[in-house]
């Protein structure tokens, strides 16, 4: 890979990393060019992550060495690479609510003083340096947890400043910034690199990247694609060097047919506590039998509508089942007895009970439908799993076997036959193919299909481009919390997609 114009402060050279079953990157070379913005790019799966861990010490290659100024560097944690002037802001805030903002910024390398145990008055001066660096007025007293959702990145960037970092990898910076908060970390971004700070920027955002950028990368299914200068290509050049031309597979039979509305969704809103809109005046629609896939990138607002569909967040406008309104004030237990069944993202955190059975993971969600008298059909619920089992083809010995026992492919069928078991007349699929493999993938799929030719609804949300045009029927985008586009999966393509996840802000 030929140079750029321009110094290079890093270069990651012929990286490979190998987890079992995939390659995550295959032979990358990535250049980080000094006192610059260097943007970083590719669809879910490109290998961005894995890169950046590489880089900021999370991660060891399975080949491949790393360069700092030209000379060979080993990084085997993120204390050797801050050693090196490496820092990273990982998209999940790592602060701790609880203490000040001081103490976040020192929290295992506080100063001492003499045999006072931490330096107090030395470790609140440099945090008041580095907020105002940062155009930040806060009191290095202050408990995080009182800070807005803005302040707490820049408290995030302000631990890798006071460890004087000459490269500072920025993951998804803006996905919880306001336009005004987002004006103010360019601005930060801006003054880095004139201090002669090298930025690394991943972001979707295609029209914040060519205002902040100077330099872009693009990596494609694990592998390097194209390095250009921002200032001599377009949102279209990196649309089409982002996707290829591989052909899409089509889960969909011709010529399907759908029911009533099922579902009705009117000037759904939800405002975060910094007054940020996540999502943001949503209207649509859902038919019986019909497969509508919601299309963003993080932080478009995708889980946020589900979390309002279930009434697990205080939102304003109204949703109808069947033509039965629910509001505000509906409980989720109300609203899963109506008929919406939920299949969150993060199925590890809040999708399984790891230490308890396939059985009761299954039917959970349904004994409610199993009451004989004050007590629990047992012979209905053993029934329902073992139909549950067969008719979803969970692999399994027995269904007394520890779910966690199982492959991730199955256990993600385990929780979409536990919302299948309270008949649900709507079955939100928030990323359902998350962590699972290609085969389980298409094993989703095809469960999703004949579930939309039993006549159940169904909402799924992706932010993978394959994904949604091999499953959907119809797509909606969404984009900052707003519905972008509307369209029919036949009548529009993966271009078109990027372009409207790229609108709204």
């Amino acid at each position: 890979m030929s140079k750029l114009d321009g110094e290079v402060i890093l270069s990651a050279e012929n990286i490979s990393m190998l987890f079992p079953g995939t390659k995550a990157l295959d032979q990358v070379t990535y250049n980080v060019y000094q006192g610059a913005v260097n943007v970083i790019i590719g669809e879910n799966g490109a290998g961005k992550s894995t890169l950046m861990k590489i880089i900021s010490g999370v991660q060891s290659p399975s080949e491949g060495q790393l360069y700092l100024k030209g000379k060979a560097i080993n990084i085997n944690s993120p204390r050797a690479a801050a050693q090196h002037g490496i820092g990273m802001v990982h998209q999940e805030l790592n602060l701790s609510d609880n203490l000040s903002v001081a103490e976040n910024l020192f929290l295992g390398r506080e100063k001492q003083k003499g045999l006072s145990p931490i330096d107090t008055h030395s470790q609140n001066s440099i945090t008041k340096e580095a907020m105002a660096r940062l155009k930040q007025d806060i009191d290095p007293t202050e408990l995080v947890a009182n800070l807005k959702v803005g302040q707490k990145q820049l408290v995030e960037i302000a631990k890798s400043l006071i460890a004087n970092v000459d490269i500072l990898i920025l993951d998804e910076p803006t996905s919880a910034l306001s336009k005004k908060e987002v004006k103010i970390l360019f601005d930060v971004i801006n003054d880095l690199t004139e201090q002669g700070v090298s930025i690394v920027y991943i972001s979707h955002r295609l029209e914040e990247l060519m205002e902040i950028g100077q330099y872009i990368t693009i990596l494609r299914d694990g592998k390097f694609q194209s390095e250009a200068l921002v200032k001599d290509i377009d949102v279209a050049w990196i649309v089409r060097e982002m996707l290829g031309s591989d052909p899409v597979t089509n889960f969909l039979k011709p010529d399907r047919s759908f029911g009533d509305v099922v579902l009705d969704a009117k000037g759904i809103t939800l405002i975060n506590d910094a007054e940020s809109k996540l999502v943001d005046d949503v209207s649509f629609s859902l038919k019986s039998g019909e497969i509508v896939g919601i299309y963003g990138l993080m932080g478009a607002g995708r889980t946020e509508l589900f979390e309002c569909l279930l009434g697990k967040a205080q939102y304003s406008g109204e949703f109808s089942l069947n033509n039965r309104v629910i509001n505000e004030m509906t409980a989720t237990s109300e609203r899963i007895k109506m008929g919406i069944g939920l299949v969150p993202e993060d199925r590890k955190q809040s999708g399984i009970f790891p230490i308890s059975s396939v059985s009761d993971n299954l039917s959970l969600s349904s004994l409610w439908k199993r009451l004989k008298g004050l007590a629990i059909n047992e012979s209905a619920e053993k029934e329902a799993v073992t139909k549950a089992i067969s008719e979803l083809s969970i692999k399994v010995s027995s269904p007394l076997v520890e779910i966690q026992a199982l492959s991730g492919g199955n256990q993600q069928k385990v929780v979409i036959g536990r919302s299948l078991l309270t008949e649900p007349k709507v079955l939100l699929l928030d990323e359902p193919t998350r962590g699972i493999d290609v085969g389980a993938k298409g094993d989703v799929f095809e469960m999703m299909v004949k579930l939309s030719e039993q006549g159940i609804g169904i909402l799924f949300s992706t932010s993978d481009l394959k994904e949604i045009m091999a499953i959907s029927d119809r797509i909606l985008v969404m984009s900052n919390g707003k519905i972008t586009a509307n369209l029919l999966r036949n009548e529009t393509d993966e271009s078109s997609l990027v372009f409207a996840s790229a609108q709204g802000f």
